[in-house]
Parts: structure tokens; C-alpha cells; sequence
């Protein structure tokens, strides 16, 4: 029993320092902070751990990253938690959602560029473009659901099912017309949160538009 509580007060006395460290890292503000966090991501290899660091490092370092940049806006921030959006590592891909979503409840015009930057610079199969649209789904933004249509355009079948399913949550009706012509697209996407099915597009699509328009029924027999 002293022995288990001993390890608590431990634990409870290092969560403190955390706090403590990060606080006074944060009045530093911005300018100073950047370009060692920007580093830092560099360093924790973004989609994957550098040589020598390894995966359990690399995932803790972006977790705190992403929570420090929590602290800042601006676009170089949005651009950063974009970037470990796109890392292997859920706990920072998680870590990093959470941040945008509470950097976009006011500042959401400088996520919103970085989301239309991150459509033009990220490679087919970044984890972040399968992530991003999740994202906006929790946005309490008219524009998060004109975002989440950009994705449904892109090569990445895997950034297109995520997108797919975020509209048919949204609910957003308007979305059937640009969701019909994917009806019989044959690629396969990968979707799911912690176990992955895989679907084609075109099922994804069909199954949005009876979704979408059962809601839209709904609506008018309720009305």
C-alpha cells in the first residue's frame, strides 16, 4: 500500500512539472516557440519516427508538440498540426485534431486556409487527409461542410470515403449532386476508426444518398 502510494505522489508531482514546464514554455509565445517546435516535428520524422528515435519517443514528443501549439495561432501553427495529423502515431493524430478543433472555434478563416493548403500539398495516402474531414465534422462552422466537399475531388480514394462519410453525419443534402457521379467509382477505400473495413467508393456514395435522402423525407413528414 505505502509503496502504491508512493508511486502516486510521484506521479502526481511529474504531472505537476509538465504543467509547469509547459505553462512557462507557452509565455514565451509564439515567436520564440516556432522554430523549435517546427524542429521537433522534423525531428519526430512527421509520418515517421527518425533513425534512432523510436516509435514510443517519436509518438510522446508530437503529442506535446501538438499540445504546445494548442497555445499559438497563426498559419505556420495550423500548418504544423497538420503535419502530425499526418504522423503514424494516433495519440498525436488525436492530440493535434483536438487542437484545430478549439484553434478553429476562433480562428477558423486560418484552418480553413490550411486545410485548402494541406489539399494542395499533401501526398496521396497522408493520414492527414483522411483525418481532416473527422476534423471538420465536429466544427460548429457553416464553412467546415464546403471543406469536407473538397476532399470527395481528391485522388486519395481513402481521403474521399472519410469524406463521404463525414457529409452523410453532417447531414449535408446538398452534397447528393456532387456524391451521384461516385456512385459506380470502383476504388477502394479504407475506412472505419479503429478497425479498418475496406469499401468501395461507389458503395460509400450510394449508401450517403439514401442516408442524405431518408433524412430529407424525414424532415418533410415532420414538418
Amino acid at each position: 500500500m505505502a509503496e502504491s502510494r508512493a508511486g502516486l505522489i510521484e506521479l502526481f508531482d511529474a504531472e505537476r512539472k509538465v504543467r509547469a514546464v509547459h505553462d512557462a514554455l507557452a509565455r514565451r509565445g509564439r515567436a520564440a516557440m516556432l522554430a523549435p517546435l517546427r524542429a521537433a516535428v522534423a525531428e519526430a520524422g512527421g509520418a515517421r519516427a527518425a533513425p534512432g528515435l523510436g516509435p514510443e519517443e517519436a509518438e510522446l514528443r508530437l503529442v506535446c508538440v501538438a499540445r504546445l501549439l494548442g497555445e499559438f495561432d497563426g498559419q505556420d501553427v495550423v500548418d504544423l498540426l497538420i503535419d502530425v495529423l499526418g504522423s503514424d502515431y494516433p495519440e498525436a493524430r488525436g492530440e493535434a485534431g483536438e487542437q484545430l478543433r478549439g484553434l478553429a472555434l476562433e480562428r477558423f478563416e486560418q484552418v480553413a486556409r490550411g486545410v485548402e493548403r494541406a489539399l494542395e500539398r499533401l501526398p496521396a495516402g497522408s493520414p492527414a487527409l483522411v483525418e481532416l474531414p473527422q476534423v471538420l465534422l465536429e466544427i460548429p462552422e457553416p464553412g467546415a461542410a464546403l471543406l469536407v466537399r473538397r476532399f470527395v475531388a481528391h485522388r486519395d480514394p481513402d481521403a474521399v470515403g472519410s469524406a463521404i462519410e463525414a457529409l452523410a453525419e453532417l447531414g449535408d443534402r446538398e452534397a447528393v449532386a456532387l456524391l451521384e457521379p461516385l456512385c459506380e467509382d470502383g476504388r477502394v477505400a479504407r475506412v472505419g476508426d479503429e478497425e479498418l473495413t475496406e469499401v468501395t467508393v461507389g458503395e460509400l456514395a450510394r449508401e450517403a444518398i439514401e442516408l442524405l435522402r431518408e433524412g430529407e423525407v424525414a424532415d418533410r413528414d415532420g414538418a
